[in-house]
This record gives C-alpha cells, structure tokens and sequence, in this order.
C-alpha cells in the first residue's frame, strides 16, 4: 500500500486513516498536533471512486460495498503488521486514527480482528457492518467525534457504534459537535485531552 513512515520517539504509532478524496499527506498535521512524538504510518486507500481515493467501495453514499470492505479490511491489517516489521515498530501499540471513510474501515478493523490495534480515534465513523462477530475489545480504548447535524452519520449511527464496541468490551468515549461532517479543530483538540488521558 502506498504510505508513508515517520519514526518519532514514543511507543505510539499513530495509522492515518484519511477521508475519501484525500491521500497519505493529509493527517500528518493531525498526527503532530495529538502527539507530535509518536510514529506514524498514514497510508494511502487503494480504491478510486471518481480518481479519489478511499479505502474500499460503496455502491452509493453510506451504502458499502461489503465484500470489497471485508478484503480491504484484511489487506490493511496485514500491512500493519508487515510494515512493523519493515520499520520496527511495535505492533502492540498502533492507535489508528481515522477520518470519515478511513474511520469506517478503522471501525471495520476492531470488528473484525482481536488486537489489529491497541486504541483508535474515529472522526464521524459509521457502522461497519451490522453482522459482524465483535472480537473481545477488552483493553481497546476508541474515542468518537461525531457531529450533531452530520448528514452522512447520523446521531443514532454513532450511539450505534457506541453501544456495539462497548458491549464487545471497548473503553469508548463519545463526544458530540453542532457540526456536519466536517473535521473541526474543537474535535481535534478534544481527541488530544483524550489520546494524553488514555495513553500518555
């Protein structure tokens, strides 16, 4: 996958996850301004709607196209762990940090595989997937930005998502915005208090 790695001084590497339209560039001021001493490893989606990238298919906005989410889904976990080993750090301790469409498969990650990453930060994420075996999240901490008036995740989306990690036995924190769907900064600095509370 195309990506780029940043080693920085802490135990934390951060997966950056952008939204569709954007590429491995864009979170990398999101990264430092949450924890400018962790590693990074921000990857680029391999899937084009329209010349944008995204992380997988959908077959119309917030329908997804579950079959591709399921092999994209797969694809990344095993770049993780491939790129651990190609640049050292640890696998234990990979916090994905997702926006909109990569928050999606950021949720799709904890659904669906047990460890795949220690904590997550998802800004506006939707329910994966509805039939899915939640692994034991026991020990995962995921912290929720979701927007009041957001028009593509809707307020009951995101308590959804909520009460499914939560019963799977995540540590999750949700906070609310009078926003759409947008990537505010008051998000991004609550997610800040949050990453310094949780982990450092």
């Amino acid at each position: 996958m195309q990506h780029i790695y940043e080693a920085g001084q802490s135990q934390t590497t951060f997966l950056l996850l952008h939204g569709t339209g954007g590429n491995e560039q864009s979170l990398l001021q999101l990264a430092q301004l949450i924890d400018p001493t962790a590693n990074v490893l921000s990857v680029r989606g391999n899937v084009l709607e329209q010349g944008m990238p995204r992380f997988f298919r959908r077959l119309a906005e917030g329908v997804f196209d579950f079959e591709d989410l399921a092999l994209r889904t797969k694809e990344l976990h095993e770049f993780i762990g491939e790129a651990s080993e190609r640049y050292h750090f640890d696998r234990e301790h990979v916090v994905a940090l997702g926006y909109s469409n990569g928050a999606n498969i950021a949720a799709n990650l904890l659904f669906t595989y047990e460890n795949s990453v220690k904590g997550a930060i998802l800004h506006h994420p939707m329910v994966p997937r509805r039939d899915a075996t939640i692994p034991n999240l026991e020990g995962t901490a995921v912290f929720i930005a979701a927007g009041v008036n957001d028009p593509m995740c809707t307020k009951a989306e995101s308590e959804e998502l909520t009460e499914l990690l939560t019963a799977a036995g995540a540590t999750v924190e949700t906070a609310w915005y009078q926003y759409g769907h947008q990537l505010t900064m008051d998000e991004v600095n609550d997610a800040k208090a949050w990453f310094v509370r949780t982990f450092l």
